[in-house]
C-alpha cells in the first residue's frame, strides 16, 4: 500500500514528465550537488522558493530533508534521523573525512563570524590569509613545526572552499569570505561550548599526528 508520500512523489513525476518547465529536476539535481545559493543563480533560486514545498516532498522519499534560509540565501539537502524504532535509509554520499586542521578552521571561523555578527559592523565576513594564519597559530601547541603548518595552510582553505563554507574572492586570491551557511552546520548550541571545544582542539593537537582524519556529516 502507498504512502501519502509515496502518492505525491508518483504524481510530481507524471506532472514534471508533462510539463517540463514546471519540474523540478533541476533543482533537485543541483542540491545532490551541494549548496545551491541565491547568488550565484538567482533564476534557479527563485524557481526554488516558488515550488519549495514539491521539493521537499520529493527528497523525503529518499531520507533527505531540504533546510532554506531565504535571509542568507542558500539552500541544502540533509539526512533525516530515523524517528523510534523506523529503519535508517542508505546513505546517497558517504561520510566526509576532513583533517583536524580542517575542522579547527571550520571551529575559529564559526567563532569569528558569531563575533562579527555581534559587532554589527558590516554583513559580510572578509579575512585575509594572514588573517587565518594568526587566527590558527594561537591555537598550536608547542612542537609543531608552525613554518610547515603555515605552508600548508592555502591546503587547509582548500579543503574548507571545496566544502562551500568560505570562498576566495575574485583577483584576491589572498582574501576569503566566510560564507554564512556555516551558521547552519554549526548551530548555537555547538557555539555555546566553543571555548571547550577549541581547548579540546589544542589537546587533540598535543597527542595527535595533525594530519589525522575524523568522520563528519
Amino acid at each position: 500500500m502507498r504512502t501519502h508520500t509515496q502518492n505525491n512523489f508518483q504524481q510530481m513525476s507524471m506532472a514534471n514528465m508533462s510539463n517540463p518547465e514546471s519540474g523540478i529536476s533541476k533543482i533537485v539535481i543541483n542540491l545532490m550537488k551541494g549548496v545551491v545559493y541565491q547568488e550565484a543563480d538567482p533564476a534557479l533560486w527563485q524557481h526554488l522558493l516558488t515550488v519549495q514545498t514539491a521539493v521537499t516532498e520529493y527528497v523525503s522519499v529518499l531520507g533527505l530533508f531540504l533546510l532554506v534560509d531565504e535571509s542568507e540565501g542558500y539552500a541544502f539537502l540533509k539526512y533525516k534521523e530515523p524517528e523510534g524504532e523506523e529503519e535508517p535509509l542508505p546513505r546517497l554520499v558517504g561520510r566526509r573525512q576532513l583533517s583536524y586542521p580542517v575542522s579547527l578552521l571550520l571551529a575559529l571561523f564559526r567563532y569569528r563570524l558569531a563575533e562579527f555578527d555581534a559587532s554589527g559592523d558590516d554583513t559580510r565576513l572578509i579575512m585575509s590569509r594572514d588573517d587565518v594564519v594568526d587566527m590558527v597559530s594561537t591555537f598550536l601547541p608547542s612542537g609543531v613545526n608552525e613554518a610547515k603548518f603555515v605552508d600548508k595552510i592555502d591546503a587547509h582553505i582548500n579543503k574548507v572552499v571545496e566544502q562551500g563554507f568560505v570562498r576566495r574572492l575574485p583577483g584576491k586570491e589572498n582574501m576569503i569570505e566566510v560564507r554564512r551557511i556555516l551558521k547552519a552546520y554549526i548551530n548555537a548550541h555547538w557555539l555555546n561550548e566553543m571555548d571547550q571545544r577549541l581547548k579540546e582542539y589544542k589537546t587533540h593537537l598535543q597527542v595527535r599526528n595533525p594530519h589525522d582524519e575524523e568522520e563528519v556529516e
